[in-house]
């Protein structure tokens, strides 16, 4: 694809997500808490209902998982947690400067274990970047995955990071993915920005 096709494709997408934040965020705080590929919505919906003060928004690019995920909520009337179809890196990019966000949580996602697909791995210095002016005061990633070298690649690029610091902190809620029903075990990581005290 030409680049000046490929320009015009991008600033379509950006154009429609735009729009489509503005109508999931209408009227909502300058902090939320994003769960990137939320997926089916299980721990979203389960998490924005037990921290009703808290909005919550899920992305996802795979449509289906969003639909139900959106039914979960709904059925739970819970008016606090909503979704959007995004990817991580167009959205990060979209969303309005006034926003940040409380808590990030990313939950078994790809590994790309290919030692040649490790650069589309989610949590890589680029995103870790990008993510940062976007972190609330007292914000805090975090970070899960059933696939060992990921994890250790995870807490290596974090630590590795100027901006990042592993924190020895609990896991703040507990909900069951469905990958994570799948998986035989796990691993988990919560990380903070380095200018706070630890």
């Amino acid at each position: 694809m030409p680049i000046e096709q490929l320009n015009a494709v991008m600033s379509e997408r950006r154009t429609a997500l735009q729009r489509e934040l503005d109508r999931a965020l209408a009227g909502w705080p300058a902090e939320f808490t994003l769960e990137i590929g939320c997926g089916h919505g299980h721990f979203l919906a389960a998490y924005g209902a037990a921290h009703p003060d808290e909005h919550c928004l899920g992305i996802d690019i795979v449509l289906d998982r969003l639909e139900r995920a959106e039914r979960k909520v709904t059925r739970a009337g819970s008016s606090n947690v909503g979704f959007v179809r995004a990817e991580a890196g167009l959205f990060l990019a979209t969303l309005p400067g006034s926003f940040r966000f409380h808590h990030v949580f990313i939950l078994f996602p790809d590994p790309w274990p290919k030692r040649r697909h490790h650069k589309n791995r989610l949590i890589n210095p680029e995103f870790l970047t990008t993510l940062v002016p976007r972190m609330a005061p007292g914000a805090r990633l975090y970070f899960r995955t059933d696939y060992s070298p990921y994890f250790n690649w995870a807490c290596d690029v974090l630590q590795e990071h100027p901006a990042w610091r592993l924190c020895d902190e609990p896991w703040p809620f507990e909900h069951p993915t469905v990958f994570q029903n799948r998986a035989a075990g796990h691993w988990s990581l919560v990380a903070a920005l380095r200018q706070e005290a630890p």
